[in-house]
């Protein structure tokens, strides 16, 4: 029997409550390294909130949330990042002000070796790290394909294109598991397609990816497997056609006969 591929994402009965409301109930469900997993479900069913759990942007009522042998728990965004687990948002973050290849130098910033001593004196070390940085920068661009991009303004790009610097954004964190928060809301079909093909490439460079997004026909493409949330619950799990499939998501999603919800 060929052995399961190792966890690295884990989620076991994992509750938010505000007040009396719930809004995740008990969600329990893992990712294991190397697939593409979408967290689908009717808008209110808990998707972002199990993001912002998962990343430390809001505590679980219960439960438990583990990045490969670490608990998650009570760990801050920053430190969460620090163990290669990165998101993007919803909406578009990036430093509209600067260039587009000053906004990968800002994500590379913190992965500089150098320290005060040795950026005020410009030692050997500092431009070292310095040429490092900019050959980074150009690589990440050019991996997501806004390489003819770099000295534009981000603020003056069209919005499927500042979505991938978005994830530039992000890449240049170097994760090892990237969570996309609706990467093609307000895309056209082209940009989507040309996000679909980055994902791809994203995976097949080593990265793992959970994504939570509307657009079915986007969903059932990319991934390896569905979760689906109904009032802050799991209704259905496994591969694209069995969730296609499934009467439980078809009553509860699927059949809203909308391909966003």
């Amino acid at each position: 029997m060929t052995p399961q591929p190792d966890t690295i994402l884990s989620l076991k009965h994992v509750a938010v409550h505000f007040g009396g409301l719930v809004a995740i109930a008990d969600m329990t469900f893992s990712v294991r390294t190397g697939e593409i997993v979408a967290l689908i479900g009717p808008n209110g069913a808990g998707k972002t909130t199990a993001f912002n759990v998962i990343t430390g942007f809001l505590r679980a009522t219960s439960g438990e949330v583990r990045y490969r042998s670490t608990p998650l728990n009570g760990l801050k965004p920053h430190e969460i990042s620090k163990l290669g687990l990165v998101r993007t948002f919803q909406r578009t973050s990036v430093f509209q002000d600067n260039s587009v290849f000053h906004n990968v130098m800002i994500g590379l910033h913190a992965r500089g070796r150098s320290n005060l001593v040795d950026t005020l004196l410009r030692t050997s070390r500092e431009r070292q790290s310095e040429r490092e940085l900019v050959n980074d920068a150009r690589e990440i661009l050019r991996f997501v394909g806004l390489e003819h991009r770099a000295a534009d303004l981000a603020g003056n790009l069209p919005y499927g294109e500042q979505r991938l610097l978005g994830v530039a954004l992000a890449l240049a964190a170097k994760p090892s598991m990237l969570l996309l928060d609706e990467p093609v809301s307000g895309m056209n079909a082209s940009e989507t397609a040309r996000f679909v093909k980055l994902i791809e490439k994203i995976r097949e460079a080593g990265t793992t990816i959970l994504l939570v997004e509307h657009d079915m026909q986007m969903v059932m493409k990319v991934s390896d497997r569905v979760v689906v949330l109904n009032y802050g619950r799991i209704i259905a799990e496994g591969p694209p056609a069995q969730i296609q499939n499934d009467p439980d998501v078809i009553r509860a999603y699927l059949g809203q006969g909308k391909k966003r919800a």
